[in-house]
């Protein structure tokens, strides 16, 4: 009987020991140090949580909100590594910073994938494990343009003077982010380009900021009234603040009107579509980007090649690019389907 009793006992420990082993642990999967510029930023929120989604069950997350600050960001940076990160996934803060993050990952023999801000090409190549993901900057500026092209042209009305003359107002994102810059020049280079004459009347940053935007909008209506005839702005989070500015001034009545454009298409945004309140945004497809960016930076982890079983593909400055989309509400169910 003890013999019986003993041989069970024996069994029962090697039953043990054997699902132990069968069930994965979390502390075996690869630790990907992620960094974002800013937790409240509307879009990048987006792009973390898709961050998330894609690493569930594959990886670890030292996750990082860097307040905005790059000193803050070099510091986790720093601590990321002393944790033992196998890969590093870079939102910069300021991308003249990105050469001095590569730096540190040098030390460390620790390849680093950037995501949504990109460095300068040279600095990318100067380290054989770098790599970014992405948008082409100009692209959201010119298809933001068209689509205030085609809007303008579909409605004469919003030529309140009828001098045949677009005066408008411009909120910029972060002065030299690449997106802002580019964003700026292309919108209005393009709208130019396809015929319509335009007058700027104003044209400052909001810094991404629905409270900045909604505070230059209330300046700004206070100033030139009615001879704003169309708000473009760099990202949709500062033209949710110009539409709380012009709804609390009277327009989208039945009878008071403004065009509203922005880039993104984040859910906030496409509801305002859908009311009216927005003629039309840019896809800046949140969850491809999260998705790439944690696709690149684990297979690196995992000492595979960078695009080992993904469909995505390298440009000449080894970057990966998610293309932009333009939407209105002809095609807004496109844009929901991306935060599904």
């Amino acid at each position: 009987m003890k013999k019986l009793v003993a041989v069970l006992l024996i069994m029962m420990m090697l039953f043990s020991l054997t699902a132990c082993a069968a069930e994965p642990k979390e502390d075996a999967l690869p630790t990907i140090g992620v960094t974002i510029y800013k937790y409240d930023d509307n879009f990048m929120s987006f792009v973390r949580r898709a961050i998330q989604t894609a690493a569930e069950g594959k990886a670890v997350l030292e996750m990082n909100d860097s307040q905005n600050s790059q000193a803050t960001q070099n510091d986790q940076v720093d601590t990321m590594i002393s944790k033992g990160a196998k890969a590093l996934a870079i939102n910069l803060v300021d991308p003249q910073a990105a050469e001095a993050i590569i730096a540190k990952a040098k030390v460390a023999d620790l390849p680093v994938v950037f995501f949504n801000k990109e460095p300068e090409a040279t600095v990318l190549a100067s380290y054989d494990k770098a790599w970014y993901v992405g948008t082409t900057s100009a692209e959201s500026g010119i298809i933001q343009g068209e689509l205030v092209t085609d809007m303008w042209n579909a409605n004469p009305d919003w030529d309140r003077n009828g001098d045949g003359v677009m005066s408008y107002v411009l909120l910029k994102g972060e002065p030299g982010h690449p997106d802002a810059e580019a964003r700026t020049k292309y919108v209005i280079e393009t709208v130019v380009a396809n015929g319509i004459e335009v007058e700027e009347l104003e044209l400052q940053t909001g810094m991404w900021d629905s409270v900045k935007g909604k505070e230059l909008m209330d300046a700004w209506i206070s100033k030139h009234g009615d001879s704003i005839e169309m708000v473009i702005c760099n990202n949709d989070g500062m033209a949710l603040g110009a539409i709380q500015s012009l709804n609390a001034s009277g327009y989208f009545g039945a009878d008071k009107f403004m065009p509203v454009v922005g880039v993104d298409a984040i859910p906030d945004a496409l509801e305002e579509i859908k009311a009216g309140r927005m003629v039309g945004t840019v896809l800046n497809d949140a969850k491809n980007q999260g998705g790439a960016t944690l696709d690149l930076a684990l297979n690196v982890a995992l000492g595979k090649d960078p695009l080992d079983g993904t469909s995505w593909k390298f440009d000449d400055n080894k970057a990966v690019r998610v293309p932009y989309v333009g939407v209105t509400i002809d095609n807004i169910e496109f844009a929901e389907d991306a935060y599904k």
